[in-house]
């Protein structure tokens, strides 16, 4: 593996492990209250257009991280909406 490319996969390795102790958190509490919906939905479509970049360009690094990391954000967005409904129906039955 030449240096570059072990740059590249070091370099997309730590930048994706970096979304697994909010996902881990958001699991594990059941709660997403101060994550921010908005970045999440703005990351993932700027990360979409990386993984289309690095096909583009044909960099696996490229490639290789943001798939990983579109899975992270699409899921840390999915538990976000998926706690915020229950939280809204949670305070809708203690209010009446």
């Amino acid at each position: 593996m030449d240096t570059v490319l072990a740059i590249g996969l070091a370099a997309g390795t730590l930048t994706t492990i970096g979304y697994v102790p909010q996902l881990a958190k958001i699991i594990r509490t059941k709660s997403a209250r101060d994550v921010s919906l908005m970045m999440f939905l703005i990351i993932s479509i700027g990360v979409f257009l990386w993984f289309l970049y690095g096909l583009y360009i044909n960099s696996l690094p490229v490639i290789i991280a943001n798939v990983a990391v579109l899975a992270l954000t699409i899921s840390i967005a999915f538990f976000k909406i998926k706690y915020l409904k229950r939280e809204k129906l949670t305070n809708r039955k203690s209010s009446n």
